[in-house]
């Protein structure tokens, strides 16, 4: 296998009523997981901290999150890359805000996240089959 074009780390945030927050970055056309690429020297999980507070200005706990697995797709806005992600679910919390380069944000049902088609294939063949 090739090496990937991007390695990322994001998070599944997951509100009370069971739909998962997705974001769209500025000049781009397709919903992703909050989170960003790894920094040099910098664990994934830090960077899926650090990623969720300069995007939603919310404070994660290291503690609190859980691995779900790593995968490679297709990049989500950019034809014919790849990306690798390493991806962590944080429970629920308060006074997320779309914040930088993020453009906008949505909670949806997993079950609305399937149908859709401006979902990024690392969202929507890797992670999403989890949560349905």
């Amino acid at each position: 296998m090739s090496t990937p074009d991007f390695v990322v780390a994001a998070v599944v945030l997951q509100d009370d009523d069971g739909r998962i927050l997705v974001v769209r970055k500025e000049g781009t056309s397709r919903f992703m997981l909050p989170g960003g690429k790894i920094e040099p020297g910098e664990p994934p999980d830090e960077t899926a901290v650090r990623e969720a507070h300069e995007e939603l200005g919310v404070e994660l706990d290291l503690g609190r999150l859980t691995f779900l697995g790593e995968w490679t797709a297709p990049a989500a806005n950019e034809s014919g890359r790849t990306v690798h992600g390493h991806i962590y679910e944080h429970p629920w919390v308060p006074g997320v805000a779309v914040r930088n380069e993020i453009a906008e944000a949505q909670w949806v049902t997993p079950t609305d996240l399937a149908g859709r088609h401006d979902i990024a294939p690392l969202l929507q063949t890797r992670v999403l089959p989890l949560y349905l």
